[in-house]
């Protein structure tokens, strides 16, 4: 017996041997295009962590459904036209069927997103409401692929703001950094990020944990991104990112004192 388990779990190291050594080949091949890179992640064909380190983490997390919906949501940003090709019931479908795969009003920890444009009201006042318009609609072409990339979801947009939802903390902090980047030039974003367990119902996402998120974006200033230091023990130490010195903060509606600390890429 002793002999076939080390026959055994010796087979077993070869074959992961083998299925490493694969996987490394295909992120090697996928990374030599850029392009190609970006566009498997954001849709979800693979893992962003997988495409990094191959061998350590599941190539694909994203459903085929979820799959599908990033896709169609990607090419309705990009060719507008697509929606009226597909029709807003194809497109209602696939949300139902994301959203049905965990129920309406189900539970679930996520991580919590709201951003802002600093300064949008006076460039609405300075520039009218056209222009605005159309700062707005660039500027929601240009969030797309960084929350699909980092596997989250445009909950809502909020006049010049956006909710996000992400499935960890690691990728809400990456996430929120690098819309802080893609900003419109005019103006400067800021965002704040709390995690936990939350409501997800078919067209919103509520708690206490969203609420909260909510006002640790009203805490920051243009350009800057906060979390909570329960962002900061549930993601951990994380490549690119440093995390600044927490301090206490209460916030409006709030009951209980919350810390927070500033991220910036590092």
């Amino acid at each position: 017996m002793g002999s076939a388990g080390e026959a055994r779990q010796a087979g077993e190291q070869v074959v992961g041997r083998l299925r490493r050594s694969l996987e490394s080949r295909v992120a090697d091949l996928i990374r030599r295009d850029p392009e190609r890179a970006a566009n498997a992640v954001e849709v979800g064909l693979v893992d962003r962590a997988w495409l990094e380190q191959p061998g350590d983490h599941p190539i694909r997390t994203a459903t085929p459904t979820e799959v599908v919906h990033r896709f169609v949501e990607r090419s309705v940003e990009q060719r507008p036209s697509v929606l009226g090709t597909l029709g807003l019931n194809a497109l209602q479908l696939l949300a139902w069927e994301r959203d049905d795969a965990g129920g309406d009003s189900a539970g679930a920890s996520l991580a919590v997103v709201f951003t802002d444009l600093e300064g949008f009201t006076r460039y609405t006042s300075e520039n009218g409401d056209d222009a605005a318009l159309a700062l707005l609609e660039d500027h929601h072409r240009a969030i797309g692929p960084v929350v699909r990339g980092r596997g989250g979801r445009v909950v809502k947009r909020l006049g010049d703001g956006l909710m996000l939802t992400f499935p960890t903390s690691a990728a809400a902090a990456h996430g929120a950094l690098e819309l802080l980047d893609v900003a419109p030039d005019q103006l400067r974003m800021r965002a704040g990020i709390h995690v936990g367990d939350v409501v997800v119902t078919r067209d919103d996402v509520l708690g206490h944990v969203v609420n909260v998120a909510a006002r640790v974006t009203e805490q920051a200033k243009g350009g800057q991104a906060l979390v909570t230091t329960d962002v900061r023990a549930d993601a951990g130490e994380l490549r690119g990112v440093t995390y600044g010195r927490a301090r206490r903060v209460r916030l409006k509606g709030v009951g209980e004192p919350i810390s927070v600390c500033r991220i910036e890429p590092g």
